[in-house]
């Protein structure tokens, strides 16, 4: 096998251009055959949540290899430890989302497990890395994206310093526990913070994404200036149809 072949198929890295309009679909259940079926979409990548989802090592490895053959796939990992970056990396994943970066340690703690040296310190290894050989790892080293999560208060506070950290390609805002972390902010008031989280990243040349619950969010957020939505989540449609589906039996 040629050595210049990179551990994935399809890189995200490239994509995240000023003005993207990048729609993620978003799995959580641990289903790899849900993860063929939503890359036969056609998503601009899928994201396999690993540290709320069911994910299990086989079945990353499965899903990043089937779902990876059509689309770049990002891994959520399960934190922000060396050893979940890598895994989640060896098994294939395009690009890593770390949740919880809180502050530019945690910022520069990401960059230094999700590199090889000299630029980090991520160990050589796995499956689809070796196959590959020195070289790809090195090739797709170069390739892969780094994702930094901010979803705290905290990591608001720090989001410049956050940003500004060399090695980051993109930022992304989770919703849900950044509201969890603001417990007497209303709405409009998470909305408003988020949005100066996308300024800020967009000042310091990052993509910004936001987690959203529906293809209407997404759109909307779209239009705000976001560059990556999630226009879907498999527990969402499995809830939304069975939900409808009860509902409109009793019709």
């Amino acid at each position: 096998m040629p050595t210049c072949v990179l551990p994935f198929v399809h890189s995200f890295k490239p994509l995240l251009q000023p003005g993207a309009a990048l729609r993620l679909i978003w799995l959580s259940l641990g289903s790899t055959a849900l993860a063929e079926v939503a890359a036969q979409a056609a998503p601009s990548a899928v994201v396999l949540d690993l540290q709320h989802g069911l994910w299990e090592r086989t079945t990353l490895e499965a899903a990043a290899g089937i779902a990876g053959a059509q689309v770049p796939v990002i891994a959520r990992t399960a934190d922000l430890s060396p050893a979940a970056i890598a895994s989640a990396l060896d098994a294939g994943a395009a690009a890593v989302m770390a949740p919880l970066v809180e502050t530019a340690d945690d910022a520069r703690a990401l960059v230094a497990a999700g590199r090889y040296p000299p630029l980090g310190r991520r160990s050589g290894g796995g499956l689809r890395p070796l196959l590959r050989g020195g070289a790809a790892m090195r090739a797709g080293d170069a390739q892969v994206a780094l994702g930094a999560m901010i979803e705290t208060a905290l990591g608001v506070e720090n989001a410049a310093a956050i940003c500004a950290t060399e090695g980051l390609d993109f930022i992304f805002i989770g919703t849900g526990d950044l509201a969890l972390s603001m417990p007497d902010a209303t709405p409009r008031q998470v909305k408003a913070c988020c949005a100066r989280l996308r300024r800020t990243a967009h000042a310091h040349g990052l993509p910004c994404g936001l987690f959203t619950h529906d293809a209407v969010a997404a759109r909307q957020a779209l239009a705000e200036g976001y560059e990556m939505v999630v226009v879907a989540s498999d527990i969402g449609l499995a809830l939304s149809g069975f939900t409808h589906a009860m509902r409109d039996s009793q019709r």
